[in-house]
């Protein structure tokens, strides 16, 4: 189900209370009422992106002269990422920020973004994001119930294997590889030549460390945090995707709220993601530090052949909305 039902909507309405809905109004009087808007993500509490949400939190709250308060949730307490949008779209939650992987199931537009090799270089990337037809994108989800206030980087998408060395896709023939629960993301792996097997993350570090993969893909930050480093010592610097993570808001809350306060939101919103991008490229630096120190061997291989191996999965595209927009990021 990715459309909320009008009959739920209208119950959620009627009946949001304190903790059962995404948003709380602490005083009766429209002018001076106090807002709690809850926000929850899967990340843990050192986490660049936690600590840009609570950058986000406490920009909000000065602006707003605590009129809005931001309360955040971390580590999945209130589900995971599908879980999540479900509830924001019913108005249960205000607030999350979930890979744009997520979205792909709500927003098949969204998809363009999980493509490999869709970006020349990081200022491509930010170029795209920032651009009008990145606004598109953030406001796209609205006929499902949600808004796109920002995207925040999550780095590139690269190899880890805990035995054999990945320095061409032919090296990836017969590993199984975890990849997210998403069709392209499947579709993608297999294409490099490995055995696509989509695994919860949580249950990651245990199948690594059984066998029952060989290895996974992620950005340094999220291999060197979750310790997947400690089984899988090779880390290939593939770049195959960078899929940015997206902050969105219930459509149902948002419209609940004054204008002035979704101007201070978006303002909040705006200083967070410039905080988040200075400090993903520092703690990805760190990470890569911390791999190499930690006896992983980092992998610089040619990219050249890994593109070329993922060219047909990205030209089964052309011709349909997503391959439109793939097209308008490679003009950009």
């Amino acid at each position: 189900m990715n459309k909320p039902k009008s009959g739920i909507l209208i119950l959620i309405i009627l009946f949001m209370t304190a903790f059962a809905s995404g948003i709380a109004l602490v005083n009766t009087s429209k002018d001076e009422e106090q807002i709690t808007l809850r926000l929850p993500h899967s990340l843990d509490p050192e986490h660049v992106v936690h600590k840009s949400l609570l950058h986000f939190k406490q920009q909000v709250e000065t602006l707003s002269n605590n009129q809005i308060n931001i309360q955040i949730y971390t580590n999945g307490q209130l589900g995971s990422e599908r879980d999540q949008i479900e509830l924001l779209q019913v108005g249960s939650l205000a607030m999350t920020k979930v890979s744009i992987s997520s979205m792909e199931a709500f927003v098949p537009e969204m998809q363009v973004f999980n493509l490999p090799y869709v970006f020349r270089d990081k200022t491509h990337y930010w170029k795209t994001l920032e651009s009008e037809l990145g606004a598109e994108l953030l406001d796209a989800p609205i006929d499902v119930g949600l808004k796109g206030l920002a995207y925040f980087d999550a780095g590139s998408r690269s190899f880890y294997t805990c035995n054999r060395v990945v320095q061409h896709p032919d090296d990836l023939s017969g590993l199984k590889i975890r990849t997210m629960k998403s069709q392209s993301a499947v579709k993608m792996t297999s294409a490099m030549g490995a055995s696509a097997t989509p695994i919860s993350f949580g249950e990651l570090y245990t199948a690594l460390q059984q066998g029952v993969v060989d290895g996974a893909e992620n950005n340094a930050i999220t291999l060197y945090k979750s310790r997947h480093y400690e089984i899988c010592k090779n880390y290939t610097l593939d770049e195959h995707n960078s899929i940015p993570d997206i902050i969105i808001i219930s459509q149902l809350v948002w419209q609940g709220l004054t204008p002035q306060q979704q101007s201070w939101i978006n303002q909040a919103m705006q200083s967070a993601v410039e905080y988040q991008k200075a400090q993903w490229k520092k703690d990805t630096e760190l990470a890569l530090a911390a791999l190499k120190a930690a006896g992983v061997n980092i992998i610089t291989p040619d990219k050249a052949p890994f593109m070329q191996r993922v060219s047909a999965f990205k030209s089964s595209f052309n011709g349909t909305a997503v391959g439109d927009l793939l097209e308008r990021i490679e003009k950009l």
